[in-house]
């Protein structure tokens, strides 16, 4: 599919809202990838915005409040109409950032909206999720008190995070679910299996994030690259020793293809997830608007079948060494059950 022929917008499954192309992903201004700048994020909000990026992903558990607040204060004096923002919810963190579980009870749902709502000074939250499927709650008791909130206009569409093709079908005959957020790259590619066909049996869309794979699929990562204590990726299977030595390996396979096309590593990561289908907009996660340029030339990638074949050889489906989480977060995820 070319992307001259994509459309600037994409609708987020037959029940979600319309949205540009692109999502940015706004973790990393708060939370996770150690320090940020503040004020170069909500540049890079404003560039975003500017650009036609409509979507913008956040957690209330990101920075515990702080990415909230960043993005109310990026959106002062815009027109809160023009923007879709999408929060997670649910996680659940102690002072000093640790995970203690998760709680998407109706009744912790409801409290953690009030307090998004307050946070972000807005009277509507466009897509509300739970960040994870809480082992204790039912899912048709959560989408349930998402569906008390939709009813009375604190919520306009309901998401769902890192869930199989059970919870996708157990949630959607509560309430029409508008998209599925879930890891999907070139070097994450397990949806492909299950839970990519029944989202799309469904109607549910897919927000696709972790697209660079944490920033492996950059183009920019070395093997002796210095992270601060607080970086996920200290701890991610995926940049430890033999693995990221083999996981760059298969970036430079990748970025010889790039480079024929003139483009970079990342906007050919970006293009081949979106090339998966007009229901699937890939979130980015630039903090740096020098990156989001790079993010947004993406759309300008035109990839042929010829190009998504050697791609396709260049970084084949499971060939990524280690896991996209440590163990203890990997037992988490309902989507890789």
């Amino acid at each position: 599919m070319s992307s001259t022929t994509r459309p600037a917008q994409r609708r987020l499954g037959t029940a979600g809202p319309v949205t540009s192309a692109l999502g940015l992903g706004c973790m990393g201004m708060s939370d996770m990838y150690g320090p940020a700048d503040e004020a170069e994020s909500i540049a890079t909000i404003h560039a975003a915005l500017d650009a036609g990026i409509t979507l913008l992903d956040t957690g209330d558990f990101y920075g515990m409040g702080h990415n909230e607040l960043l993005i109310h204060e990026a959106l002062r004096g815009r027109n809160r109409e023009d923007v879709e923002i999408s929060v997670k919810f649910g996680a659940q963190r102690s002072p000093d950032g640790q995970w203690l579980g998760y709680d998407a009870s109706p009744a912790a749902t409801k409290t953690a909206l009030a307090y998004t709502l307050r946070r972000l000074r807005t009277d509507h939250i466009d897509v509300y999720r739970p960040a994870r499927l809480d082992p204790k709650v039912p899912i048709e008791e959560t989408i349930g008190a998402i569906a008390d909130l939709v009813k009375a206009g604190y919520v306009r569409h309901i998401g769902l995070s890192e869930v199989g093709a059970d919870t996708l079908r157990r949630a959607a005959a509560v309430h029409p679910i508008g998209d599925l957020q879930i890891e999907y790259s070139l070097l994450t590619r397990s949806i492909e299996a299950a839970i990519l066909p029944t989202a799309r049996e469904l109607g549910i869309g897919v927000t696709a994030y972790g697209v660079l794979s944490r920033g492996l699929l950059s183009g920019h990562w070395s093997q002796d690259r210095a992270l601060a204590g607080t970086d996920f990726r200290t701890r991610s299977p995926r940049f430890q020793g033999e693995n990221l030595a083999h996981n760059l390996a298969l970036v430079e396979a990748l970025r010889a293809i790039a480079t024929a096309k003139g483009a970079s590593v990342a906007q050919v990561a970006i293009a081949w997830v979106a090339s998966r289908g007009e229901d699937v907009v890939p979130l980015v996660g630039a903090r740096r608007r020098e990156r989001l340029t790079e993010a947004l030339g993406a759309l300008d990638v035109a990839l042929s079948e010829a190009d998504l074949t050697a791609i396709e050889a260049a970084v084949p489906a499971d060939s990524a060494a280690g896991d996209r989480y440590a163990a203890a977060q990997m037992s988490h995820l309902d989507s890789e059950r």
